[in-house]
């Protein structure tokens, strides 16, 4: 066994599947597929000899390269391309039944950059194809929570204090809705090819074409055809719109994820106990208290969420002092930060989709924890139609109840509000059945169900299943 970087500091991300996407061997895969689409580029064209790109694509299986060897060299080089080429045209000359061709195809009139950009584009692309799975699973979970507990009672919270009566519904909804619009934006976005030569004016290409009846752009476009990227205008080495881009639509997915994490956190509080983790043999444990469940998966989602605006940053930091018409370290500097956000993208929409596909409801906890303010919860909606009943100081007497309730310990502060309340006003403009039902915390939930039923229709194209917008 060889050392390496298993994950053992970074758990949100430590897994096989997110290696397979983001890992070492996938960057060195997603340089080779770049190469030998390039070669199979210029095949199509006429420029290199027949049976080149099969040859090419035969030598440029990412498991017969020593990717610590390859790391090594590209300390020499300042980036693994240039390593990773020797060792591939090795490989193309050894296999190579063109006359030497193939070997000469490989790697024509691109530069590192090129190179490089357009295989961290293609990284990116599988990465989030990946995480647009896992999160349209997520928000169809997310919608059946939200139809099933429509009418689940829960209290809102407003600066950590209870504040009205609220659903669990609706509280699964606005998730859906973050998650739902974060996914869009992302799902969005191109992913360009890059294509600009040594200095970004397709010097090389322009030569390289001259006469074959092409173009420079024209093999750019069938390149991106190929690698199934975003055929890109022009070179875009020292624009890094894209990077960022891609970078805040993967950091805001991150946060929509933490947003629920959070949430959960809070909620699966033994005090609190609303909700649960799905429960799994082994997670949750603790080492020295073996009577804790702890809720793992919400740490780790929110481990990520407090990462990832980081990481975001120092794209927008290397995009800002991309210098001359080719970089020097501000380049560099993306590629890690670029990378971990994509690790950080898989890793959590993994453990977010079990979360909710799981997810443990308690509602008898939600309309005890409901009831420990009681009707005081609704003297918003109290003041609206009692204060005109009471005169021009309505509003003033309704307070003056408030606060005497609120000078009583929290357990009675139920009754003595109740009871204040009906002292407070005379019962011929207020019946005591009348009264019930302005302290009845069904009676004031708004549209709630209305909001939620418009997000699930405004989103119905991001759950697995159309049912999510029944009404």
């Amino acid at each position: 066994m060889t050392d390496g970087d298993f994950g053992l500091l970074s758990p949100v991300s430590a897994s096989s599947a997110v290696t397979a996407l983001t890992g070492d061997r996938a960057v060195i895969a997603a340089i080779l597929d770049v190469e030998a689409a390039w070669t199979a580029v210029l095949e199509d064209a006429g420029l290199a000899p027949q049976g080149s790109a099969a040859v090419v694509a035969e030598a440029a299986d990412a498991g017969h390269f020593d990717l610590a060897l390859i790391a090594q060299r590209a300390q020499g080089g300042g980036n693994p391309v240039i390593p990773l080429l020797g060792e591939l045209r090795a490989r193309v000359k050894a296999l190579d039944i063109t006359g030497g061709g193939a070997a000469k195809a490989v790697h024509t009139s691109l530069t590192s950059q090129d190179v490089l950009d357009s295989a961290l584009m293609l990284l990116a692309s599988r990465t989030v194809s990946a995480v647009l799975a896992d999160v349209r699973a997520t928000t169809t979970a997310l919608a059946t929570l939200a139809e099933q507990h429509a009418d689940t009672l829960c209290v809102g919270r407003s600066l950590t204090q209870h504040a009205l009566p609220y659903t669990f519904g609706l509280k699964a909804a606005q998730w859906f809705q973050g998650v739902a619009a974060a996914s869009r934006r992302l799902e969005s976005l191109e992913l360009p090819v890059q294509f600009g030569g040594a200095g970004g004016t397709l010097a090389s290409g322009a030569k390289l074409t001259a006469g074959s009846g092409t173009t420079a752009f024209a093999l750019a476009d069938a390149l991106a055809a190929k690698l199934a990227l975003t055929s890109a205008p022009a070179p875009w080495h020292t624009n890094r719109l894209s990077v960022t881009s891609l970078g805040d639509g993967l950091a805001a997915l991150i946060d929509s994820f933490g947003k629920i994490a959070a949430d959960l956190l809070f909620l699966s509080r033994p005090e609190v106990a609303e909700l649960g983790e799905p429960l799994a043999a082994g997670r949750g444990v603790s080492s020295a208290m073996p009577q804790k469940q702890n809720p793992v998966l919400s740490v780790l989602v929110r481990s990520a969420a407090l990462q990832a605006p980081g990481l975001a940053s120092q794209l927008h930091l290397a995009a800002a002092t991309f210098n001359d018409e080719r970089p020097d370290g501000a380049w560099h500097s993306e590629w890690p930060a670029l990378r971990q956000l994509l690790a950080l993208a898989a890793g959590a929409a993994g453990h977010v989709r079990e979360l909710t596909e799981g997810l443990r409801v308690f509602p008898d906890a939600m309309r005890r924890n409901l009831g420990i303010s009681g009707p005081l919860l609704l003297s918003e909606g109290v003041a609206a139609a009692v204060a005109p009943l009471l005169g021009e100081d309505g509003k003033q007497k309704l307070q003056a109840v408030v606060d005497e309730t609120l000078a009583v310990p929290a357990a009675e502060q139920a009754d003595t509000y109740r009871k204040l309340l009906r002292e407070a006003v005379p019962s011929d403009k207020l019946s005591d059945a009348e009264l019930e039902a302005l302290l009845d915390p069904a009676s004031y939930l708004g549209e709630a169900r209305e909001i939620s039923r418009r997000i699930l229709a405004a989103y119905s194209d991001d759950t697995s299943t159309k049912g999510a917008t029944r009404g």
